[in-house]
């Protein structure tokens, strides 16, 4: 038996890139993954994978897969997805929001103004999706005093990539974990934000191999990728750690944690952080917060914040 087994995952956005990668990892140690994304049908989205798809394989790794449909703009949708996964199992342990809404020109060299409108998509979802899944994953953990949540973020918390809503988002992922983690933390329920760097999903492969110059940028890199596996083993190391709340509210670099949990990726490499060149996470852990400015404020109560959360 794995040393997940016993426990209940949501990762959302799993179809394919680094959301298959985590649910993969983590069924790999004995997890219940509950699959979510909105492609099931294959060649019906550009890239390959489907819900089903990762499902399987999560099968096939050890674990259990269960492929649910939900498109994360849709509150409906999710609300019914933590209702079936407390209805099927009783408990949530560990939530990854991974959604996010790239759209087809985040490469591209344009300034902002110049750039439709709806790439606003990033923050309704990869933002606000993040906050609805967080808000029904905390319904259920707070009161059995028990879970992780997982934001999936990068340097671009703090370092321009790309463009302004994406940075924009990525910092908003950072704080909402920081701030979930200070309403939280009387739950024994932890809330973290991870930094990935370039990570060998099939957008990213296919933007690599059609986009001139990419492979040379500062954010991509091709000798400091990893696998879209590498997070979800970095996952798996945190969910087993009996000191997680201690890490409630950081942002933390993927590779920091993999070299202190003495994790590598799939092929034995250690991924190495790019801290020195493209920045540094911003929040500390609740836990070792001074009077720096970065200080968490009063903790609410138990009782108080149990109320608003099942509201």
């Amino acid at each position: 038996m794995g040393a997940l087994s016993s426990r209940v995952a949501v990762v959302t956005g799993a179809s394919r890139g680094i959301g298959k990668g985590i649910a993969l990892a983590l069924a790999e140690h004995g997890a219940t993954v509950y699959v979510t994304g909105r492609t099931v049908a294959p060649g019906s989205h550009p890239l390959p994978g489907t819900v089903g798809d990762t499902a399987a394989e999560c099968d096939r790794r050890g674990g259990t897969g269960v492929a649910v449909q939900v498109d994360h703009a849709n509150d409906e949708q999710v609300a019914a997805l933590f209702e079936r996964v407390e209805r099927e199992q009783g408990r949530l342990d560990i939530l990854v929001n991974n959604a996010f809404s790239l759209p087809d020109d985040l490469t591209d060299p344009e300034p902002f103004w110049e750039k439709p409108l709806s790439n606003w998509e990033m923050v309704d979802v990869g933002v606000r999706s993040n906050f609805v899944a967080a808000r029904h994953a905390a319904t259920i953990m707070a009161p059995k005093k028990s879970g992780l949540i997982v934001a999936v973020s990068g340097y671009t918390g703090v370092a321009y990539t790309y463009g302004v809503l994406f940075g924009m988002a990525k910092s908003a992922v950072d704080r909402m974990a920081r701030d979930m983690a200070v309403e939280l933390q009387p739950y024994d329920v932890a809330s973290v934000s991870i930094w990935q760097g370039l990570t060998f999903t099939e957008r990213a492969e296919r933007n690599l191999a059609a986009i001139p110059g990419l492979a040379e940028g500062s954010a991509t890199r091709p000798e400091n990728g990893c696998s879209p596996e590498f997070a979800g083993r970095v996952i798996a190391a945190l969910a087993q750690d009996p000191a997680i709340m201690s890490r409630s509210g950081g942002t933390f670099i993927t590779a920091e944690l993999a070299e202190e949990y003495g994790v590598t990726d799939i092929d034995g490499r250690e991924i190495p952080s790019l801290r020195s060149t493209r920045g540094e996470p911003i929040w500390s852990p609740i836990a070792g917060a001074d009077s720096s400015g970065l200080g968490v404020g009063p903790t609410p109560s138990p009782s108080s914040s149990l109320q608003r959360s099942t509201s």
